[in-house]
């Protein structure tokens, strides 16, 4: 089958029905931006709403705003809106902190679900974050850590095993595990399961409560466009609220304004709260997140697919074997990114960069590409495939200024 043309692309940008979208988000001119699962491009709105924030909020409502504006309770109503975008019912998210504290959270929560049991089993491929507080938590409990790859996952499943931490999908080559299908391996092993979202939350349709799922965690920043450093969230099903987690702030306490000498854990979901809340970076999500509630995530996946689909079946027929497709090519187990692998995927990825095509590399081979439908049109990809021909066919990439690592890949 032929390759599309341009013109077909822009055909199908135009009766896309996720299309409208693409106007509600900056994006620079004479740019393209494959990089949303690393950062989402900012909303029109997020500006105005962060300035409402700064200027009323806080410049007149100063702390009478803990009340009037909402904003004590900023953690449960935004965490009841992401729940909306990974299958979790209302009462059972919480926004706040970053990542790696809701790793330590769930995590501790679950070694405190299953006291006689020793042992927790993450996927060596997990994102560093995750390996690293799991390393230090396993260390401090005086509990194993096992690493796995995730085929291998059956092998170390026993009696000793309390929980495992997944990354649902790897954020290096974008394979998604069966979330419904892992937990309930996990949960016929006695175990506890503690999903990382980050690099599925906004990417596709997630559903946290039909699969059985204990704990989730993950990122507002990626495909969810709160802005950079923008707050994490933590899932626990409700038949886990009375779990011990061992951070225990000020906004944790079940009656945090009596100033009690003691503490006491909040009821319900609170509980997994810590510390006084980033309102700011709470005013980006919830711009974000007044788009989110006019999505279909159905017509996301089902552009998401269609875009990477076009990326690979490009890059296969025009980059004659210059790189490798290291994403899955089954729906099933892809999520929303295509990563390639060449020898010198750093300097390739800055030469297309400089290009006008921003996607980012990751060690040791690996250049990523993020499809955000939202905003990613056909034509995006069709120009983005384009230009990586050509930086490969010229060799561009092999120029000296291609090769000075940067702090950040």
């Amino acid at each position: 089958m032929p390759d599309p043309t341009r013109d077909a692309c822009e055909t199908r940008d135009a009766h896309d029905p996720l299309r409208p979208f693409r106007d509600e988000f900056v994006l620079p001119d004479g740019l393209i931006y494959l990089d949303g699962n690393s950062l989402g491009a900012l909303p029109r709105h997020t500006a105005e709403r962060v300035a409402h924030v700064v200027t009323q909020e806080w410049g007149q409502g100063l702390i009478r705003s803990w009340n009037d504006a909402g904003w004590f309770d900023k953690p449960r109503t935004l965490g009841d809106r992401v729940g909306g975008l990974i299958g979790a019912e209302p009462g059972t998210v919480v926004v706040c902190d970053s990542t790696s504290v809701n790793v330590f959270k769930a995590l501790s929560a679950a070694l405190s679900l299953r006291p006689d049991r020793d042992v927790i089993v993450g996927d060596r491929d997990n994102f560093p974050t995750d390996l690293y507080i799991t390393q230090g938590l396993a260390g401090d409990h005086e509990h194993r850590l096992i690493s796995v790859d995730g085929p291998s996952l059956a092998e170390v499943l026993d009696e000793r095993v309390a929980v495992v931490l997944l990354t649902h999908v790897d954020y290096r080559t974008g394979r998604m595990y069966d979330m419904a299908a892992v937990t309930e391996q996990v949960h016929a092993a006695g175990a506890l399961i503690v999903w990382d979202l980050c690099h599925s939350a906004g990417a596709l349709p997630i559903d946290l409560d039909g699969c059985g799922a204990d704990f989730a965690v993950g990122c507002t920043y990626k495909y969810i466009n709160g802005g950079p450093g923008s707050p994490a969230f933590i899932h626990a099903a409700t038949r886990h609220h009375e779990a011990t987690q061992p951070l225990s702030g000020w906004h944790g306490h079940a009656r945090p304004f009596e100033f009690t000498g003691t503490y006491e854990p909040a009821a319900g979901i609170s509980r997994f709260l810590v510390g006084t809340p980033p309102l700011l970076s709470y005013a980006g999500l919830e711009a974000s997140l007044d788009l989110w509630d006019r999505v279909d995530l159905t017509a996301l996946r089902t552009k998401s697919l269609a875009l990477t689909d076009l990326f690979i079946d490009l890059v296969d027929s025009r980059l004659g074997g210059r790189v490798e497709v290291a994403t899955p090519r089954d729906h099933a187990v892809r999520g929303s990114q295509v990563s390639l692998r060449h020898e010198d995927g750093y300097a390739v990825m800055q030469a297309l960069i400089a290009r006008g095509v921003i996607g980012d590399f990751r060690a040791p081979d690996l250049i990523r590409f993020g499809f955000t439908p939202l905003y990613t049109s056909y034509v995006d990809v069709w120009d983005a495939v384009a230009t990586l021909a050509d930086v490969l066919e010229t060799e561009e990439w092999r120029e000296s200024r291609f090769a000075k690592r940067l702090l950040v890949t």
